[in-house]
């Protein structure tokens, strides 16, 4: 057996790009290594704070710090890249021909898949933290409008724990509480949806709440690590002979 060299650590396929943050983060964030069942690779990006993204449009002068820790992941050896936040959807084109390898920026990449899946007249839920921010463009920057797939975009109250914990950087953070802000708004989604379908969590932060969410609603919850697992199984794949 001959084994090819080139970096200096080896089986992290995932690299993650992370924002510049302290707040805690549980099994099932992403930027919980033990949310997942094999090694990734974490870069964090200085200066790229919550406030600076989560807006209308990210900060465009974070493309280049956000480019050169795509690049050095890539130097180190993944063999994809994701990021921490969905909000990050419209740099999806300039990273991805930054480095040579698969970039995925925002859980919001799966949309057309679920679309596809559903049968007519279903409607995602596109749950964020700030709905009144998340718009057309961010969805447009990974390749899909509102205008071709129906969405209800479904935020929190502005008063709500979970923003003031992760988007406010706090260092601690109540999970009975984050809990149930996200089944409030799962309620708020079924009782006030048409033709619910399945839910698409944009924000990396409510993955440790899937499976509440799932329950709640009945339906297919789909986010950023439904999406890190789907590239993982396609970079290694089941051996069945």
């Amino acid at each position: 057996m001959i084994l090819k060299g080139g970096f200096t650590n080896y089986g992290e396929d995932i690299g993650v790009l992370m924002l510049d943050t302290v707040f805690p983060r549980p099994p099932g964030d992403i930027g919980n290594a033990r949310s997942y069942d094999f090694p990734v690779r974490y870069k964090t990006v200085r200066g790229a704070l919550a406030t600076k993204i989560m807006g209308d449009h990210p900060d465009a002068d974070l493309i280049a710090p956000f480019i050169t820790a795509a690049r050095e992941l890539e130097a180190e050896g993944v063999k994809a890249i994701t990021t921490s936040c969905g909000f990050l959807g419209p740099f999806q084109k300039e990273i991805a021909a930054a480095v040579n390898i698969p970039v995925f920026t925002s859980s919001l990449l799966q949309a057309p898949i679920i679309h596809a899946m559903l049968p007519p007249g279903k409607i995602i839920g596109v749950f964020t933290e700030r709905a009144h921010h998340l718009n057309d463009d961010h969805f447009k920057g990974v390749g899909w409008s509102m205008k071709d797939i129906p969405v209800q975009v479904q935020g929190m109250k502005p008063d709500a724990e979970f923003p003031a914990t992760y988007i406010g950087n706090r260092k601690e953070l109540n999970i009975d509480v984050l809990k149930e802000e996200m089944l409030e708004m799962t309620r708020e989604f079924m009782a006030t949806c048409p033709n619910p379908g399945a839910i698409l969590f944009e924000c990396t932060n409510m993955c440790p709440f899937a499976s509440f969410v799932a329950k709640e609603s009945g339906l297919p919850v789909f986010d950023v690590n439904t999406l890190i697992h789907m590239f993982y199984g396609a970079a290694n794949p089941r051996r069945y002979l």
